[in-house]
């Protein structure tokens, strides 16, 4: 299998950090980190193996110019993706939120990504345990998981990196062939 691609939507600057971490934990398996903004679904669609990140802005909306995003996003790039055979690739989630600011939405924006890749025919392995974050309801939870990683750096930073090993752990093997 070759290099894993990273895409990530982001306004303030986090995901992007995210993804690049991400990049630098997997080394050499990786490519580097490609905002969707100067993406092309070409792009995207060359990796067998993907890894997305997305946070989540107003009222549990992906990052784009109606969720009063500075650029476009993943809002405009998703519907570029409707209709696209991803049959054959294996996808990787992760999603940024604030569990305390907006519990009730809690990393909705992740949803979006499953749907689309699920719907295109991709497999989507790396799901994340809700153990450990309090929040009243999130869109982003399927079989009593969250549907990726979930990354709260507005409340948790300090285990960011710790979540970062276990789920790259986890989730390596798909993405890699290994």
């Amino acid at each position: 299998m070759g290099k894993i691609g990273i895409f990530f939507g982001s306004d303030t600057g986090n995901t992007r950090r995210v993804a690049k971490s991400i990049a630098k934990k997997l080394g050499d398996a990786a490519d580097a980190p490609v905002d969707v903004k100067k993406a092309s679904v070409d792009d995207l669609l060359k990796y067998d193996a993907l890894i997305l990140g997305t946070p989540t802005l107003g009222d549990g909306e992906l990052p784009g110019l109606s969720a009063g995003a500075s650029d476009e996003s993943w809002e405009e790039f998703l519907p570029k993706l409707a209709g696209q055979d991803m049959s054959g690739k294996v996808v990787a989630l992760f999603g940024l939120g604030d569990q305390e600011g907006y519990g009730h939405e809690f990393v909705d924006a992740m949803i979006f990504l499953y749907d689309t890749v699920i719907d295109a025919g991709a497999k989507v392995v790396g799901f994340w345990p809700t153990d450990g974050y309090t929040f009243e309801k999130s869109n982003s939870i399927v079989d009593d998981q969250f549907v990726g990683l979930v990354i709260d750096h507005e409340n948790q930073s300090d285990q960011t990196d710790e979540r970062l090993d276990a789920w790259l752990e986890e989730i390596t093997p798909a993405l890699t062939g290994a």
